[in-house]
């Protein structure tokens, strides 16, 4: 077989993969509230109620210093009024990307709701004291890992890595209040929110909000 009787294989075995199976949830865009926190709030919790896996799991998608697109796959760590909180090392790369450039997208998708969140907007870092009690309300193995400040580079030996961190957690033993002071709690404040509601039918229904000087709109999008 060569290599375009193979890709031809894997199109038809791609189409082939069912989506969208089981029953799908209903939303009507007319009697979504005003403000989207109130909407994702409420997806979220349908999803938990329904068991589905890692609901609050998400990419995280920022640019890195030539203009390149990165993503990453973050738990959210809250959503309040300010916007949704994700954390991570302000040495790691995405803690660089957004030191460079203070904007990001959030998507959420739950294919068994047929359901998928957007949101774009300004990131900003939170306060010395968010960043400290998010940072110790993590597990002792993954506050040992911080602490070492080696995230995303080259591992050439895991006997180092694994001594590494030992070491860290024997410091965290010794010091069970101690804060890595690159790690950092951050808030993205969505200038646009996009709901999107699959259908079997394929007529997809989609709802964004923007942010105006007067607050929210929301606006039908063709799907």
């Amino acid at each position: 077989m060569d290599d375009g009787d193979h890709g031809t294989t894997v199109r038809a075995w791609l189409r082939g993969i069912e989506v969208f199976a089981g029953p799908l949830p209903e939303f009507d865009p007319e009697r979504a509230p005003a403000d989207p926190t109130r909407l994702f709030v409420s997806w979220l919790a349908e999803a938990v109620r329904d068991g589905l896996r890692d609901p609050h799991a998400m990419t995280l998608s920022t640019v890195d210093e030539a203009g390149d697109p990165d993503a990453r796959v973050l738990i959210l760590k809250g959503v309040d009024a300010r916007g949704w909180q994700f954390a991570g090392h302000g040495f790691s790369p995405k803690g660089r990307q957004l030191a460079v450039h203070a904007r990001a997208a959030l998507t959420f998708y739950w294919p068994e709701h047929g359901r998928q969140i957007r949101l774009r907007g300004a990131v900003a870092p939170g306060s010395a004291e968010d960043n400290a009690a998010d940072f110790l309300s993590r597990s002792t193995t993954a506050r040992a890992e911080s602490l070492i400040g080696r995230q995303s580079q080259y591992l050439a030996d895991t006997v180092e890595r694994d001594q590494a961190l030992e070491k860290s957690l024997a410091l965290i033993e010794g010091e069970p209040a101690l804060v890595d002071s690159a790690w950092t709690l951050y808030t993205l404040a969505p200038t646009e929110v996009e709901f999107w509601q699959a259908a079997k039918s394929r007529v997809h229904t989609r709802l964004r909000y923007e942010r105006t000087e007067h607050g929210w709109e929301r606006f039908r999008l063709w799907s």
